[in-house]
């Protein structure tokens, strides 16, 4: 610790306040516009065009194969079950639909070279700025040095631009745990120093902290917002090249109107097999899609959370996000408070781009099914709990879509499994009920009860057709680009990858599928997910955990295939696919986490991207500074400020000012300061104190002076 000594004789972690007036919004008044017009200057002239070949396509598609589904029931007679199914193939196939007629749009999009607008180039001279942008990092109990290597890698590619001077950067820390926040302090103070007098970057950590990454952002407008006009939202694992941010700080000084733009983060850096099968998705897919949906989404996008830019005007007056009524899960501050953001904002009369041409932003993957089922758990409530927000009033039809959409990627799983299994008992009484061929009415020829086999051959092939097809238009679009191409290994490399991926995929999905039902089922019963830090290098786990997690779903498609034979060896080879993911649930999971695996299939050419092959700056950068020795705290949070002074005095000016007489007390800091007033020895003491009596006791100078006071045995 002794190597972080910067000069702090005059050490101010954060900026002077530029307070900045930011209203709890009403879901239920009507918006304050402020004279912006209904339809931004920016939208495309043939959007309404656009909307209606995209929505109008899957609606057709849908309505095609749904007459279709209804040949392969019984035509002759109505029955719940088949009604059921036949209510739940049209919802998922227009699902489906809409997302096959979306990346068609998207495709298009691609090859006519669209996808940047607002004036934004990929090359060409970097406009001049006149505002100022603050970046902000909010973190969470993350690793210090994998934070600040990003940081570092984003402030020194800001630098190249020459224009750093237009940028300050915000690490805001919501961490609990009492070592990490030290270390973060140490990391920052050494960021600091790296940066030199004016490198404008700050660091503030909330004591209280409520609401979230919502309320860590909408604490930092209120108190800096008024100094900057615009501001960019970063996660941990985040990376921007300074390119692409002066790019679009350029870009909204030229549209006052855009209240955000929003980029599409390439996934990177990934390790086992499951987080390179994802950022394999993500570069190769991923575009796809995205262009599909800025295509016909126009001026009136969507807000992912991170790597993005934003208006602080227009954040501050219509983003101010309320409680909604009830108690969590449904109730509470909200969790996918990026969805509504933008919705308020659009709202307001601000116009949200996404711009997925636009390249330079970056992110990473969890590493493995676990990670993302942990992930997943918290977002599935999120927007689960958007149901509360689609009837606030003056919403755009298309923010309340896109917080159907949200809802719907995970409502969704059960709906497949509920489809599932209502066809096996649709079998289950072909096979056991004896049909009524005359039935009560009297009649020359009787009425033969069936399931077209043939016909649901068809469906079952046209529907996997719709489902695939985006991933095939993607790889023609690979091939059309030559720097995609050659970066994920050529034609051949490229489509052995997109066959690896898909069929690993595949035998995933049902788990997945499962999982999601499970979460779902969770949230609607009452349970809340809490807030975890994600973990974002290994994938592994022990052997007996996995098996503990996932025999559940092996066991249920061991149920599942025995009913299915049961009924006819035909509809357990129909389901194969399903069988096949449940029945491999524990290898799967250990295979795809592995970094040995993901490597093996690096080295073979295979789940390559360009962003690997030819990485970028910045993120040699990132990787250049993950290779150094991280600067840690290997004797913990106490003994690293009771042996370096330069810390210490850091950290007790960055500490809030005291406690007033009535305001709330405590009770972790009354505990905790009375068992290091009784400790014979700093031993003694930080064996007695819980992690939460730790933290409070390090966020008073009364607390760290008895702390440095007390012998060390």
């Amino acid at each position: 610790m002794d190597s972080v000594t910067p000069d702090i004789s005059a050490f101010e972690a954060l900026p002077a306040e530029s307070p900045l007036f930011m209203p709890e919004q009403s879901f239920s008044a009507r918006p304050d516009k402020e004279g912006r017009p209904r339809t931004p200057v920016t939208e495309p002239r043939t959007i309404v065009l656009r909307r209606l070949s995209v929505l109008g396509s899957a609606l057709a598609l849908t309505v095609y194969g749904a007459w279709h589904m209804h040949l392969v029931l019984d035509a002759n007679g109505v029955t719940l079950l088949g009604f059921t199914m036949l209510a739940l193939f049209v919802l998922l196939f227009f699902w489906i639909g809409l997302a096959f007629t979306s990346a068609c749009a998207g495709f298009f999009s691609m090859l006519t070279r669209g996808g940047l607008g607002l004036g934004l180039t990929r090359s060409g001279p970097l406009p001049e700025l006149q505002g100022r942008t603050a970046l902000l990092l909010p973190v969470y109990n993350e690793s210090p040095h994998r934070v600040m290597a990003g940081l570092k890698a984003i402030y020194s590619s800001l630098k190249a631009t020459g224009q750093i001077g237009a940028f300050d950067l915000f690490i805001l820390s919501d961490t609990t745990q009492p070592d990490v926040w030290i270390e973060e302090e140490a990391a920052f103070l050494a960021l600091r120093d790296y940066t030199g007098p004016g490198g404008r970057v700050y660091y503030r950590r909330r004591h209280n902290n409520t609401e979230r990454k919502a309320g860590n952002i909408g604490e930092w407008v209120r108190r800096f917002g008024g100094a900057y006009a615009h501001m960019v939202t970063l996660d941990a694992d985040s990376v921007m090249s300074g390119d692409t941010l002066v790019r679009m700080a350029g870009a909204m000084e030229r549209h006052p109107n855009v209240g955000l733009i929003q980029t599409l983060p390439v996934i990177v850096g990934g390790g086992t097999l499951f987080a390179r099968m994802q950022q394999f998705a993500g570069r190769v897919y991923g575009p796809v899609i995205a262009h599909g949906i800025a295509w016909w989404h126009g001026s009136e996008g969507n807000y992912w959370g991170h790597n993005a830019i934003i208006r602080t005007r227009a954040f501050a007056s219509q983003a101010g996000l309320p409680h909604v009524p009830g108690r969590p899960p449904f109730g509470g501050h909200i969790l996918s408070h990026d969805f509504v953001e933008a919705a308020l904002m659009r709202r307001g009369g601000w116009a949200i781009h996404m711009v997925p041409a636009l390249d330079g932003s970056y992110e990473e993957s969890p590493p493995s099914l676990t990670d993302v089922a942990i992930r997943d758990r918290r977002w599935c409530q999120g927007n689960l709990q958007h149901m509360k927000v689609l009837p606030a009033r003056g919403l755009s039809w298309i923010s309340r879509m896109h917080m159907i959409v949200g809802i719907g990627a995970y409502v969704t799983s059960p709906l497949w499994l509920i489809f599932l299994l209502t066809g096996i008992c649709i079998s289950l009484q072909a096979h056991f009920q004896r049909p009524e061929y005359f039935g009560d009415t009297k009649t020359l020829y009787p009425n033969w009860p069936h399931v077209d086999p043939v016909q649901a051959k068809y469906v079952f092939i046209g529907t996997m057709l719709v489902l695939l097809a985006p991933k095939f238009l993607a790889y023609i679009a690979l091939l059309f680009d030559k720097t995609t191409r050659k970066g994920c290994g050529g034609f051949i490399r490229a489509a052995i990858s997109v066959l690896v991926e898909t069929f690993i995929g595949g035998l995933i999905a049902p788990v997945a599928m499962l999982i999601q039902t499970s979460a779902v089922v969770s949230i609607l019963s009452g349970h809340d997910s809490g807030w975890n830090a994600q973990r974002r290098d290994d994938g592994d786990f022990p052997v007996k955990i996995v098996v503990k997690q996932y025999t559940k779903f092996t066991l249920f498609g061991l149920v599942l295939g025995c009913g299915a034979w049961i009924v006819s060896s035909a509809l357990f080879f129909w389901m194969t696919p399903v069988l096949l993911g449940l029945l491999l649930a524990i290898p799967l999971v250990v295979l795809t986490s592995s970094r040995k695996a993901g490597e093996a299939l690096r080295r073979a050419g295979v789940l390559l991207i360009p962003e690997e092959t030819y990485p970028p700056e910045v993120l040699v950068t990132v990787q250049n500074e993950l290779k150094t020795e991280a600067d840690i705290l290997p004797e913990g949070a106490i003994s690293a400020l009771r042996k370096n002074k330069a810390l210490r005095k850091a950290h007790l000016e960055m500490l809030p000012r005291p406690r007033q007489p009535g305001e709330p007390i405590s009770a972790d800091r009354l505990v905790g300061l009375l068992k290091v007033k009784e400790a014979p020895s700093v031993a003694v003491a930080e064996h007695a104190l819980t992690i939460k009596e730790k933290a409070a006791v390090l966020g008073c100078r009364e607390g760290v002076e008895a702390l440095v006071a007390l012998p060390e045995k």
